[in-house]
């Protein structure tokens, strides 16, 4: 019997006892359900962002700071049917606990991803100055080599000064040469 002919639903083995099939390595597992909903965190990380520098303006404060004052003057001075958090600001208590819970986390959340950002700002700059390092001292290498070849090359100056030098050694000895000839003369 060859691998192909095999039946697929279990084996036994040396015991008898059936084994579960073993699942095909050449194909994708099958979808689990999952008890929790899914969620996109990049989202839920923007989300956050967006939530946490709102709770560190000036704004946020002003806005909350109202809130509070509403909320303390309506239950002190709203007729009593019309109070919503009759016994010492308990309720008022509660609802800033509330709010303070769920913004460390999302703060936290925040400066995670910010940490993250800044990690990988940080090691692309420290690439980018290895490069720019390897750059300068492969640039300081060429000009100490043009400037050793410069010691060797005759330049417009050295050539000029040379000439200057041919002809006034020239003129010298045309003027010894007239000396000559004048003494020869005599």
């Amino acid at each position: 019997m060859t691998g192909e002919d095999r039946p697929r639903a279990g084996s036994t083995g040396s015991s008898g006892i059936v084994r579960p099939p073993r699942p095909r390595l050449d194909q994708p597992k099958a979808q689990r359900r999952r008890l929790l909903p899914e969620y996109d965190p990049e989202a839920f990380g923007r989300f956050s962002e967006r939530i946490a520098r709102f709770l560190g303006t000036g704004r946020f404060i002003v806005w909350m700071t109202l809130i509070i004052i509403l909320w303390v003057v309506w239950n002190i001075f709203a007729p009593e049917k019309f109070r919503f958090d009759q016994y010492p600001f308990i309720f008022l208590t509660l609802m800033l606990s509330l709010q303070a819970s769920y913004a460390a986390p999302l703060i936290l959340l925040a400066q995670n991803r910010q940490d993250d950002r800044d990690r990988v700002t940080h090691e692309q700059d420290r690439k980018q100055n290895e490069r720019s390092i390897a750059d300068t001292e492969y640039l300081t290498r060429e000009i100490a080599a043009l400037r050793m070849g410069l010691g060797e090359v005759a330049t417009r100056d050295w050539i000029r000064s040379e000439l200057e030098a041919m002809v006034k050694d020239m003129e010298e000895r045309q003027v010894l040469l007239q000396v000559e000839s004048d003494e020869g003369d005599r």
